[in-house]
């Protein structure tokens, strides 16, 4: 290697030092100032210049000349009274050279000042909240969480929710100022950075946060990078020594084993696309459950709370039950931490367990002290209950939950049962081949065509199926999708006004604000998939236990939440108080939480007519057509 020559090295260091930023260009300008006003110095030195010309005045000398030359390299202005062409001459040069050297050092210093102001608006800084809430990653989920955290935190004392995603802080900034219009008392902190790395995920504090919702991007691979930023979570250097309070998403059954691994016993994963897709399959056969969960599911209205009741030990589950005017039993949290929902009405309240029941407030769930509750049995009422039959569901559109959805039917129904798919895509017929062989009581059939096309509906005979479920497309835009099907939904609508029939159909929105527009076109229910996991991951985030009670409810094994005809448990026409519709219920091995009143179900305004949680003291009257919500096991 040959040995570097002189201007080599100067350059080298030159680059070097430029490298650091505004800091190395005022350093060179200092350097080239105190060069360039020692010469000029020098040379007033040597020649003798003065400042006058006049015979009398003295030389000026080298400090006084250095000092001169530097005044006129900062301020060209002092100049103006200059006299002796040779003394003009040499503070000439110095103020043509300090016009260049200050201009450099005043846009080096502005440039500087704006990329630090860049900097800040990134949101590099450290956060020091504590006791947030931690959002982790970006989808459009992290909205409906929002809010609902916010709601959560009403009751708090200076709440604050922080979000760590990839994406540029102010565009992040902006779409929540967007759609959140009021944040009530919750301050929302916003860092930009990459949550699958554990200096990123540091500068958030997760040692400090309350809780930590790990969010699934909407890439193919979404599951790696929940699982490696859960890894830089729970196997941090500088981690806690107690345990972190985690959810995460996860999108695919097969990454479930890997996430358990390195969730470290302080992380619940929910499994997003099989939650749906048994929502759907429950919801098709069930109009309105749906809307019960969303409802059990936000913390506006009634949700799920554990509480401490010693006052009930040795009392039977039945007496729990009966025990809340105001708070509607499921279930026993035993002290073993199994969730017992809907268990034999003779179960025994022990020491240590805790009363599952849905309420308004934690703070609401109190005993009522009643011993008497009017219950009138004259009012009870039984109608032979209808079970598995064959039934036909047609699917419109498709996308990633289809399979586990017919998977899902596939516990419901009887042998002989068929599903008739229509939809476009290149590997669907695939995807069914593969399914057909793996279903004990459906066969499929796949036809491809467009779901807004009018003739090919027609073809179907769509008045012949039980249940019809409208998949969304996920290859597309949300709006261009919902519009799509919005569209199929109008045309099932007039199809069904031709065939004077009631179609079951439930559809799929994947933005919740479309839902008012779909309650248009008469479906009986909407999966908005996105906000349901939202709502799921909020809850969860709030208290860990709840993954028991939802692991039970969303499985088609055990007690699942239902909606009845009213005919099976009370007399229609007459006003009857909750009470009476507890104990008819009670004596059939089910609880009842609420009712849906069948007139209300396209009012959004009053919850499409689902009430849980009644008072049980206040009497209605039911109808033919409203149902009472119980959990059972059938």
């Amino acid at each position: 290697m040959q040995k570097p020559t002189f201007g080599e090295k100067v350059r080298y260091y030159f680059e070097n030092t430029m490298s650091a930023g505004p800091a190395g260009v005022i350093k060179w300008l200092a350097l080239i100032s105190l060069f360039m006003v020692l010469v000029l110095g020098v040379v007033i030195l040597i020649f003798g210049i003065k400042s006058s010309p006049e015979a009398d005045a003295e030389n000026l000398g080298f400090i006084e000349g250095a000092w001169q030359s530097l005044m006129a390299t900062l301020d060209s202005g002092t100049m103006g009274g200059d006299e002796g062409w040779a003394f003009r001459s040499v503070r000439f040069i110095a103020t043509l050279g300090g016009i260049f050297l200050i201009s450099i050092l005043i846009g080096t210093i502005s440039s500087g000042i704006d990329e630090k102001l860049d900097e800040l608006k990134k949101g590099r800084s450290r956060v020091l909240e504590s006791n947030h809430t931690l959002i982790l990653g970006w989808s459009e989920k992290v909205f409906s969480i929002i809010l609902e955290i916010i709601e959560a935190n009403s009751n708090q004392k200076k709440p604050s929710i922080v979000i760590l995603a990839d994406r540029d802080k102010g565009e992040m900034e902006d779409e929540i100022r967007s759609k959140i219009d009021n944040f009530k008392n919750t301050k929302i902190i916003v860092r930009s950075g990459n949550p699958l790395e554990s200096s990123a995920i540091a500068v958030v504090n997760p040692n400090g946060a309350r809780s930590i919702i790990v969010l699934a991007n909407d890439e193919a691979n979404a599951d790696t990078y929940v699982i490696k930023s859960v890894l830089a979570l729970t196997n941090g250097k500088n981690r806690k020594k107690e345990e972190f309070n985690i959810v995460a998403e996860i999108k695919d059954p097969k990454n479930m084993e890997a996430a358990d691994l390195v969730g470290n016993n302080e992380t619940v994963f929910v499994l997003s696309s099989d939650l749906i897709s048994r929502i759907t399959a429950q919801t098709c056969r069930q109009s309105g459950l749906s809307v019960v969960y969303s409802e059990i599911l936000q913390f506006e209205g009634d949700e799920i709370y554990f509480q401490s009741e010693p006052k009930l030990t040795g009392r039977t589950y039945k007496d729990v039950v009966f025990s809340y005017e105001n708070s509607a039993v499921l279930g026993i949290l035993t002290k073993g931490e199994e969730a017992l929902i809907n268990p034999s009405m003779d179960t025994v309240f022990n020491v240590g367990d805790r009363v599952i029941a849905i309420s308004e407030d934690d703070d609401t769930i109190k005993l009522s002290g009643k011993k008497t509750f009017d219950i009138k049995e004259a009012l009870f009422n039984r109608v032979s209950q209808t079970y598995a039959t064959v039934e036909k569901t047609l699917i419109l559109g498709w996308n990633e939950r289809g399979s586990r959805i017919i998977e899902e039917l596939d516990n419901y129904v009887a042998t002989g049962s068929s599903v008739t798919i229509l939809a476009e895509g290149d590997t669907i017929a695939d995807e069914v081949k593969e399914l057909s062989a793996s279903l004990e009581k459906q066969k499929i059939s796949f036809l491809t065509g467009d779901i807004n096309d009018k003739a090919t509906l027609v073809s179907l005979k769509t008045e012949t199926f039980d249940h019809i479920i409208l998949l969304s497309y996920k290859d597309i835009d949300v709006q261009e999708s919902d519009a799509k099907t919005l569209i199929c939904l109008l045309h099932l609508r007039n199809l069904s006004e031709l065939a004077n029939k009631d179609y079951s159909i439930v559809s799929e929105m994947l933005d919740i604000r479309n839902r008012d527009l779909g309650v248009v076109a008469k479906a009986d229910d909407f999966i908005v998939s996105d906000n349901l996991i939202s709502l799921m991951l909020s809850q969860l985030s709030e208290n860990k236990d709840l993954k028991k009670v939802y692991d039970i409810l969303f499985e088609a094994e055990g007690s699942e939440i239902y909606l009845k005809p009213v005919s099976h448990y009370v007399k229609t026409g007459q006003p009857v108080n909750f009470y009476t519709v507890l104990e008819s219920a009670a004596q059939l091995g089910e609880t009842a939480i609420g009712y849906r009143i069948s007139s209300l179900s396209a009012d959004s305004d009053k919850h499409f007519g689902v009430n849980i949680n009644p008072t049980k003291s206040s009497t209605i009257t039911y109808n033919e057509e409203d149902f009472i919500i119980v959990v059972a096991e059938d």
